[in-house]
């Protein structure tokens, strides 16, 4: 089991981060709010990780924090939910969000999450309703200040926005025009910030 991964940060996007460890380049899957934790490219980066062992593929997936790995893996234990849909989920929408919905039995919300059907949204909501009811997150001081934002125009930002929901799952159009509406809110954000806007808006 790979527990963990701590390297230079060779090259980043929405779904896949690429850390290199001694000369080893690991190819990893991260959440969209993994992501947004990332140093900027060529700094050192710590991951937290779950590694899947498939007949066809052996995949790693990688968390900012120990609170997103440990939902993740509760996750994958539902019925019918695999890792890229658990991935999905929390590139959807953050822990506590997550939490949320399940506690107040909110399927509507999350059959808003690209991937997520009618039955499954049931059956996270049967499923996990007592088994997050003790579960707790916690940023442990991590949040959003120590996330390094790049400089880029906002024309370029609004298209890796659109880029990065479409490889989260949304369609081209979709996702247009949630980053259009998120750029009226923040004209001159990152892409970071258009996505994460873009996303709460599409919840």
């Amino acid at each position: 089991m790979i527990a963990r991964i701590s390297g230079i940060l060779m090259h980043k996007q929405p779904a896949q981060v690429v850390v290199d460890v001694h000369g080893v380049a690991y190819e990893i899957e991260i959440s969209f709010n993994s992501f947004c934790q990332l140093p900027a490219e060529g700094d050192t980066a710590v991951l937290h990780t779950h590694f899947v062992v498939r007949e066809d593929a052996q995949l790693l997936f990688g968390f900012s924090q120990l609170e997103e790995r440990s939902l993740f893996r509760i996750l994958i234990k539902v019925n019918g939910v695999g890792p890229k849909l658990a991935l999905a989920i929390l590139s959807g929408m953050d822990a506590h969000a997550f939490c949320y919905c399940v506690q107040h039995q909110d399927s509507a919300t999350l059959v808003k999450i690209p991937g997520v059907g009618k039955k499954t949204a049931e059956r996270l909501v049967l499923e996990l309703g007592d088994k997050l009811a003790s579960w707790q997150t916690g940023d442990n001081g991590g949040g959003q200040s120590g996330v390094i934002k790049p400089t880029l125009s906002t024309v370029s930002a609004q298209s890796e926005a659109e880029s990065a929901l479409v490889a989260l799952g949304y369609k081209p159009v979709q996702a247009a025009k949630a980053v259009t509406a998120a750029i009226r809110s923040a004209p001159h954000g990152s892409c970071e910030d258009l996505i994460r806007l873009s996303l709460k808006g599409m919840i």
